[in-house]
């Protein structure tokens, strides 16, 4: 390590530096850190003492990661001096050495450890408050026990004291940034992993005799799975993890695309029985649940049981794939890899033919065509076609037009509901979908036409990704209104603002709470993971589209908490006038290796030119519906991007 640091003191210095070291300077001199624990970017004083020295002198910084994080000069006065740094890189501990003018090193060490934690300062109390807000809710949902001799953890879904894999990876959105137990769960699932590569919805909770049980139309439980293994080796950085969980993975895959309960060979593509979207119970009257002779939903497949292509399940699969493929690739099966990438591909294509309607995806393509009366199916727009914005499987074509009809819906004059958050609209007349009683059976409740908060975070998450950032910012407000309106989220609400029957639903939907989270850190705040643990990562800050307020500064930092992978900026924009140009200004710093800067400008806005790390370089512009955005790609982790803009 010191020989490596020796080695780049030389690059940052140059031939000045000479390698005797006075030894009275390097028994006295010193430095420290008013600080000893340091945030990103958040600057540091940092008090310097060189007995009997007068004169210029440079602090020189490495991260964690030995990588070179700064150069500070300074001044020293009769022995002493003041600089102020800014902490930058990798998190850990960070090393330091001192230089007189005549190129001497005279003291080194440790000179504070860098850590970081998401935060958002916006300058807008309810954005900011946003992930604290979030996280309070889902420590409520957090839900751990022993299974099997093992601790398990994960996140309970608002409608039932169960770990269901559905809803636990959904909240991966919002937990990856508090949660350090993410390995457990997933295990659990691979333990219970049947032969043939099929896994249960939910594990089982014993002391309340309640075995690990698949509801049987469920077609989507393997490729969530997958992603979650994906997801979570992208949180942890854990390869080795990932690659023990490699092989379960790939036989989840296999089932989804062999088994005749969940593939259609005739179409290519992942079939179930007619429910609503992804949800787990199909058209028809109530039946009788074969193991308790209960009355209820139709969760069973038999004879009257009709068939069909549902879209979500088919954008889910190909984002899993794409997401297996990565992991193979990290594995050395890179052929294996192709040939995935190729599958999807074409599974794309082939879903695009037959549900695709220019607008949005089709609710239920039924394999064997009946009437289903009293609603217009090719009207009906299903939470799915939200989910698919951020599956990165769409065109942009696809993507705007999605967002555009979700739009369209919520500017309707002929419109009830209080947002177009829709489960599904329009809805099913009452009791197409048999349930006893149970809720779900009208229109508007639950998933037949519920408003819910996780379609707007999805939305509101794809409105930023396609280009209408003011939209998404629109979401954001209109979700944080809800919440201030009763102190509470939940899964999802009458199309008039009413609350589902409380003691059936918790107060903290970590779902949708997760989703709005994902829309702010990953949309507003722009800054998404494109590879693993922050490596390679994008920061698209979009605070100049906020419609309402007027956003000038903002630092926000987001943090793995099972990792130390991070990504944190600074985002400044002073806005030209007529008589002289205003500035873009973006310092960003983190854990990984490359960035790459996407800065949204202003509409009336146009960029003359741009620097980085003080050197000037050629505009690149990448316009995605009426949306310009700056491109930049860098590397790290000093980056420092000044724009000068004129009207």
């Amino acid at each position: 390590m010191k020989h490596l640091i020796l080695f780049l003191l030389i690059g940052v210095l140059g031939s000045a530096w000479l390698p005797a070291i006075p030894a009275h300077a390097a028994a006295h001199a010193s430095f420290t850190s008013q600080q000893p624990v340091a945030q990103p970017l958040v600057p540091v004083t940092i008090a310097v003492h060189i007995p009997g020295y007068n004169g210029s002198a440079t602090l020189v910084i490495f991260d964690g990661q030995q990588r070179f994080a700064g150069s500070f000069p300074l001044t020293i006065a009769n022995g002493q001096g003041l600089v102020e740094v800014i902490p930058r890189g990798a998190l850990g501990s960070h090393w330091a050495a001192l230089f007189t003018a005549d190129g001497q090193m005279v003291a080194n060490g440790p000179i504070y450890r860098l850590d970081a934690e998401t935060t958002l300062h916006s300058g807008v109390a309810a954005y900011d408050q946003l992930y604290p807000t979030v996280r309070r809710f889902m420590a409520a949902d957090r839900l751990s026990y022993i299974l099997d001799g093992q601790l398990v953890t994960g996140y309970r879904s608002p409608d039932s004291p169960l770990l269901w894999l559905r809803d636990h990876y959904y909240q991966n959105r919002a937990f990856r940034y508090f949660e350090t137990d993410l390995r457990s769960l997933p295990e659990a699932f691979a333990r219970i992993q049947a032969a043939d590569g099929s896994l249960p919805d939910f594990l089982a909770r014993l002391e309340w005799e309640i075995p690990a049980f698949r509801t049987p139309v469920e077609a989507d439980v393997e490729f969530l799975f997958v992603q979650l293994i994906f997801e979570t080796w992208q949180v942890t950085g854990d390869t080795a993890w990932m690659l023990r969980m490699l092989p379960a993975a790939q036989r989840a895959i296999d089932y989804t695309m062999r088994d005749p309960l969940r593939w259609e060979p005739t179409l290519g593509l992942v079939k179930r029985p007619f429910t609503i979207d992804t949800w787990d119970f199909e058209y028809g009257p109530p039946m009788f649940n074969p193991n308790t002779g209960e009355l209820g939903p139709r969760h069973w497949i038999d004879e009257q049981t009709k068939w069909g292509i549902f879209h979500g399940d088919n954008t889910g699969l190909a984002a899993a794939l794409n997401a297996l493929a990565l992991m193979e690739e990290a594995a050395g099966q890179s052929n294996l890899a192709a040939v995935r990438r190729t599958i999807t591909a074409d599974l794309m294509t082939r879903l695009n033919a037959l549900s695709w309607n220019g607008r949005f995806y089709t609710h239920h393509v039924k394999l064997i065509p009946y009437n289903v009366p009293g609603v217009d199916e090719a009207e009906q727009l299903s939470l799915s076609n939200a989910i698919a914005l951020n599956r990165g499987v769409l065109s942009e074509t696809q993507g705007r037009a999605i967002v555009a009809e979700y739009l369209r819906r919520l500017n309707d004059p002929q419109r009830i509901a209080f947002a177009e958050w829709y489960s599904i609209d329009p809805p099913f007349p009452s009791g197409t979908f048999g349930m006893n009683g149970r809720l779900g059976e009208r229109p508007g409740e639950y998933v037949n036409g519920g408003i819910m908060p996780l379609v707007g975070g999805e939305l509101a998450r794809g409105a930023f990704r396609y280009g209408y950032e003011s939209y998404g910012f629109n979401i954001l407000q209109r979700y944080i209104d809800l919440i201030e309106r009763t102190g509470a989220t939940y899964l999802w609400y009458y199309p008039t603002g009413g609350i589902a029957p409380v003691h059936e639903f918790l107060p903290t939907d970590g779902w949708g709470a997760s989703a709005m989270l994902g829309a702010m850190i990953e949309g507003a705040a722009g800054i998404e993971d494109s590879a693993i643990g922050f490596q390679n990562v994008t920061i698209s800050p979009r605070w100049s589209a906020d419609p309402i307020h007027d956003i000038r500064d903002v630092y926000a930092v987001a943090r793995y908490a099972a990792s130390d992978a991070y990504t944190a900026y600074r985002w400044h924009i002073t806005p030209p006038t007529a008589n002289r140009p205003g500035q873009l200004v973006l310092t960003a710093t983190g854990s990984g290796e490359m960035f790459r800067l996407r800065l949204l400008l202003p509409p009336s806005m146009t960029p003359q030119t741009v620097t980085l790390n003080g050197t000037t370089l050629p505009l690149q512009i990448e316009q995605i519906g009426f949306s310009r955005y700056l491109i930049l790609d860098v590397k790290g982790p000093i980056i420092t991007v000044n724009v000068t803009l004129t009207l």
